[in-house]
């Protein structure tokens, strides 16, 4: 019997693609003043920022050799959606 081999990728490689959607996906090159408007749900400066401490910790931690695991993953991706979702209530995305 031949052994099938998986298609999913490792868990480093995972969170590398995941921190590689993340910063496509949020204007994380964007300006305070090109972000701030009159009115905001939540402060997306301060949210962006956050994220970006975030991807660069993770960034960081792998090429550091930790393997994440898929709470790791997960947790990571639940915080981009969040941020994606506030920054899209204020039209930025």
């Amino acid at each position: 019997m031949t052994r099938v081999r998986s298609t999913r990728p490792d868990s480093v490689t995972a969170m590398r693609s995941l921190i590689a959607d993340i910063r496509r996906r949020l204007p994380l090159e964007r300006s305070g003043e090109q972000i701030c408007s009159d009115s905001c749900r939540g402060c997306s400066v301060k949210l962006l920022d956050y994220m970006q401490a975030e991807l660069e910790e993770w960034e960081a931690r792998l090429d550091a050799g930790e393997k994440p695991g898929l709470a790791d993953l997960s947790r990571l991706a639940r915080k981009g959606r969040k941020t994606n979702r506030t920054l899209q209530a204020n039209r930025l995305v």
